[in-house]
């Protein structure tokens, strides 16, 4: 379950700081509102949107790219499993196009 709330944004930033990308807030004109340099490892987020936008474009990429989880924490390494267990739910439930 997914709660839009400032306490579980700050999990989702731990989470991908712990992992070997680079999470930045910044103003652009991306067209889905973030960035991803997977080549550097930086994940950029427009930094006006709200805290619902801001984790939604943060799950959107977390379904793109495979965070390294080596260095994960136990409570970071639960949460992981989780988003990927929710996204593979997800994909299952959708029908093939």
């Amino acid at each position: 379950m997914i709660k839009y709330t400032t306490q579980f944004l700050l999990k989702l930033e731990e989470m991908i700081t712990e992992s070997d990308y680079t999470l930045r807030y910044e103003k652009g004109n991306f067209k889905a509102g973030y960035c991803v340099l997977k080549d550097q490892k930086i994940m950029i987020v427009n930094k006006f949107f709200t805290t619902e936008g801001k984790i939604n474009a943060l799950l959107d990429i977390l379904k793109g790219v495979t965070l390294d989880n080596v260095k994960f924490s136990e409570k970071s390494l639960k949460l992981y499993e989780e988003l990927t267990q929710l996204q593979q739910q997800q994909q299952q439930q959708s029908p093939a196009a």
